[in-house]
C-alpha cells in the first residue's frame, strides 16, 4: 500500500531549522518538540509559548441562510453572537444520535458572516457535513476553504502583552476572552486550548515565517504537540477522537455545558436524542482522575473502591506541572470528586482521587491529596 505523504504548514521549514523533531499528527507533519516538552510545558505556564495549529482548518460560512444552518447543525446556540459581532462560541457538532461528529469554535464576522476553526483530522469530512446539511434543507449557505490562511497560538501569562506588541494592536489589551478582532493582515482571537490566557492568530500563509520570527525575538518560546496535549489535559480540556468521538454524546464527555436547550424551536441535529439521555438519568460520564504513583494511559480500566471494573481512561499522563498522574476516564457510574478509584497501570492498581477537572487553574492545582486518599 501506498504511504499518502503528510501535509505541510507554512512553517514546516521553519520548524525544521528550529531543531524541531516532526511527526506525523492528522495527516500534517507538525512539531513534536524542539528538544525538552517539559521546557515548552513549562515556558507556557509562567511565560508564553507559540505553537503552529496551521494543521486546524478555517472554513468561512456566509450566505442569508448562514445562521440557521449552524443553529441547526450546532449543539450551542450561535443566536448568542447575534448582539456582538467579534464574539466566539464553542461547541460540539453532532449526528442525529447525539454523537459528536467534531469540536469546534465559531466566530461571528458581523454582516451574516462566521469563521469555523476545525480539527485537522476531521476538516474535509465536517466541511461536507455541512453542505450536506445546507443542500438537504435547500439553505442558502457559501462555505469557503481558506487553504491560503494558517493560525498561530501565543498562549501564556505574558501572551497577550507580547502578541499585542508584535503585531502592533494595542486593543488586545481590552479583548475579551472568546472575542476576535480583525486589524490589516490578523485576524486574532482570545481564545487557546492550554488553560492559560493567549490568543491565537490567523494570516495568511506568507506572513506566518516572519510572524513567528518576531514572536521569538520578543521571548515567547517555540512548543510543539507534546506540550500541547500535556497542557490541555491539565486543563481538563478533551481531545477529539479520545475523550470524545461520534460513539458518545456531550453529556457523556464533559461538555454537557456546550448544549443549549433553552430555546425550544430550535430543533438542531441530535436534540432529541439529547433529551432522551438527559431524561433516562445516569448514564456513562467524563471524570478526572488523579494517581500519586503510576502514569495513566489511554484504554487502562478503571475501577471502583470496590474493586469492580467501571470505565476507561480515554487521556492520560504524567503531569508536569503537578507531578503525579493524572487522566480524563469514561465511567459507567457516578463517581462523585474526592471518591476514591484506581487505574490498572500495567497489571497494578494504582489508587486514583477524582477530581471535578480541570486540574490547573490560574496557576495552581484544583485538587490536593490526603492522607485518607491511600487506597
Amino acid at each position: 500500500m501506498t504511504k499518502v505523504s503528510a501535509q505541510n504548514t507554512a512553517l514546516h521549514d521553519w520548524h525544521v531549522a528550529h531543531g524541531a523533531r516532526m511527526v506525523d499528527f492528522a495527516g500534517w507533519e507538525m512539531p513534536l518538540n524542539y528538544g525538552s516538552q517539559l521546557a515548552e510545558h513549562e515556558a507556557v505556564r509562567r511565560a508564553a509559548g507559540l505553537f503552529d495549529v496551521s494543521h486546524m482548518r478555517p472554513l468561512d460560512v456566509s450566505g442569508p441562510d448562514a445562521r440557521v444552518l449552524l443553529r441547526y447543525a450546532l449543539a450551542n446556540d450561535v443566536a448568542k453572537l447575534d448582539a456582538a459581532p467579534g464574539k466566539a462560541l464553542y461547541s460540539t457538532m453532532l449526528q442525529g444520535d447525539g454523537g459528536i461528529v467534531d469540536d469546534l469554535i465559531v466566530y461571528h464576522r458581523g454582516g451574516g458572516r462566521y469563521r469555523i476553526v476545525l480539527n485537522a483530522g476531521g476538516a474535509e469530512a465536517d466541511t461536507a457535513h455541512l453542505q450536506a446539511l445546507a443542500d438537504a434543507h435547500g439553505w442558502r449557505v457559501t462555505l469557503q476553504k481558506r487553504p491560503d490562511l494558517g493560525i498561530l497560538a501565543v498562549q501564556g501569562p505574558t501572551a497577550r502583552a507580547l502578541a499585542a506588541t508584535v503585531l502592533g494592536i494595542p486593543a488586545l489589551a481590552d479583548l475579551g476572552v472568546f472575542h476576535a478582532l480583525e486589524q490589516g493582515d490578523f485576524f486574532v482571537g482570545r481564545t487557546g486550548y492550554t488553560g492559560e490566557d493567549g490568543v491565537e492568530i490567523v494570516a495568511a500563509n506568507g506572513l506566518l515565517t516572519d510572524l513567528a520570527d518576531r514572536l521569538l525575538a520578543a521571548g515567547v518560546r517555540p512548543a510543539g504537540l507534546a506540550a500541547r496535549d500535556s497542557l490541555r489535559l491539565e486543563a481538563g480540556l478533551d481531545l477529539y477522537g479520545q475523550d470524545m468521538t461520534t460513539a458518545v454524546s456531550p453529556y457523556a464527555s464533559n461538555l454537557g455545558w456546550t448544549v443549549d436547550l433553552r430555546a425550544a424551536d430550535r430543533d438542531f441535529l441530535g436534540r432529541a436524542a439529547l433529551e432522551a439521555e438527559s431524561a433516562a438519568g445516569d448514564g456513562a460520564r467524563l471524570v478526572g482522575l488523579a494517581l500519586r504513583e503510576g502514569i495513566p494511559r489511554h484504554g487502562y480500566v478503571v475501577e471502583n473502591a470496590a474493586e469492580q471494573p467501571c470505565g476507561v481512561v480515554t487521556s492520560g499522563i504524567f503531569s508536569p506541572s503537578l507531578q503525579c498522574g493524572i487522566a480524563l476516564a469514561r465511567v459507567d457510574a457516578v463517581l462523585a470528586p474526592g471518591a476514591l478509584a484506581a487505574v490498572l497501570v500495567r497489571g497494578v492498581r494504582r489508587p486514583a482521587l477524582v477530581i471535578k477537572p480541570p486540574f490547573w487553574r490560574n496557576g495552581a492545582a484544583t485538587f490536593s491529596f490526603s492522607e485518607e486518599h491511600e487506597i
